[in-house]
């Protein structure tokens, strides 16, 4: 038995005070009204207007309720699921739960004190007024606490439907969507685009604990395959951000135009396939563009270098190593020596042996072809 229903069963108002009550009800009604006008600004213009109209209907309901429960014809049941719903709908109205217990309680007051008024006009005993203060504040707080779970429900109902609308926008983002499409999706969920967003891999467990440290308009998934998670940072201070993963397990793609997404995910993915160890895929531009081709690339060093496919293996290797130093260092033989740990002489015999097999070599397209072609292991 709710504290309501057992103030009430030990309260059964006389059928003269009840109907003295019913006659002030409109009256009452109009006064608790003006007073949550007058004492909570955030009500001052919503009660206003048809708004007024609706919500002094709705306050003279509950109190014609009160005094069914009051009198034993009723369970207040009723009161309650509506202000259940009175909850929900200031959620949709943008006020907060502080704002309808301030009018709760102004009501409270305004209310007892017309209500009480009546009851001792009608011949109510004292100590039955007492018992109808008890039944009448019970009822106040039996009320609030439903508005209250209302609000709580709503504000989380609001909430799910939010994330889920984020994460459709996250997921339109990765797979490449037009931007009308984009549009649209980022105004259901009440996100402003940025310039740009960076994408950042990194395991599905770290990413809600990396996203609560980053911009609160980053987008977040988790559940993508492999286990993996993904960031959507916007308009981010690259080097900061870099600075703020560094205790994760991280792939930072590039900045891009927030329609492009998709071009930033795709890069941090390739990156993330090349090598474990890549964190910032600005620094390994070189890798990403040789593989991005993976097929081509296997040719083009057939064909290039396929003069040393003539010797040992071991001679093919350490010739292939001085090839790429020498086009590293721009043919400076001390530089090449130092780099190879060998001697400078032995730079220069082995140089000899490469011009034989590449009689070219000084060629500007045969350059190029060699340094393609070497450059994946320059590393």
């Amino acid at each position: 038995m709710s504290r309501v229903t057992q103030r009430a069963s030990e309260l059964a108002l006389d059928e003269t005070t009840v109907t003295a009550l019913r006659a002030a009800l409109k009256t009452t009604a109009d006064e608790v009204v003006q007073a949550i006008i007058d004492e909570v600004p955030p009500y001052a213009n919503a009660l206003s207007g048809s708004m007024g109209g609706t919500i002094r209907r709705a306050v003279r309901t509950a109190l014609g309720l009160y005094l069914d429960l009051a009198s034993g014809n009723a369970t207040g049941g009723d009161g309650g699921d509506a202000a259940y719903e009175l909850g929900r709908g200031e959620v949709r109205d943008g006020r907060s739960m502080d704002a309808l217990l301030s009018a709760y309680r102004v009501g409270a007051r305004v209310a007892w004190r017309c209500l009480a008024a009546g009851a001792v006009s009608a011949g109510l005993p004292a100590a039955e007024v007492a018992k109808f203060a008890e039944l009448t504040f019970a009822y106040i707080d039996e009320l609030s606490a439903a508005s209250a779970a209302g609000h709580a429900d709503e504000l989380a109902a609001r909430g799910r439907a939010h994330e889920r609308h984020l994460e459709h926008l996250a997921r339109d983002l990765l797979a490449g969507a037009s931007p009308d499409v984009l549009l649209a999706s980022a105004q259901r969920a009440g996100w402003q685009p940025p310039v740009t967003l960076t994408a950042v891999l990194l395991p599905a467990a770290q990413a809600r604990p990396a996203y609560r440290a980053l911009d609160p308009s980053t987008l977040v998934l988790d559940d993508l395959p492999d286990a993996t998670g993904v960031l959507l940072v916007p308009d981010s201070d690259r080097s900061h951000l870099l600075r703020q993963l560094t205790e994760r397990t991280a792939v930072v793609g590039p900045a891009r135009p927030w329609t492009r997404a998709s071009a930033s995910y795709a890069r941090a993915v390739r990156a993330r396939s090349l090598s474990p160890d890549f964190r910032d895929t600005e620094d390994h531009l070189p890798e990403l563009v040789l593989s991005a081709d993976v097929d081509a690339f296997a040719d083009l060093r057939v064909r290039a270098l396929a003069p040393l496919r003539t010797l040992p293996v071991a001679t093919a290797r350490r010739l292939e190593e001085t090839l790429r130093a020498w086009l590293l260092h721009q043919g400076r033989r001390e530089e090449v020596a130092a780099a190879l740990f060998v001697h400078p002489q032995t730079v220069r015999y082995r140089m000899s042996q490469l011009r034989e097999l590449f009689p070219d070599l000084a060629s500007p397209h045969r350059v190029l072809e060699l340094t393609l072609a070497v450059g994946l292991r320059a590393g």
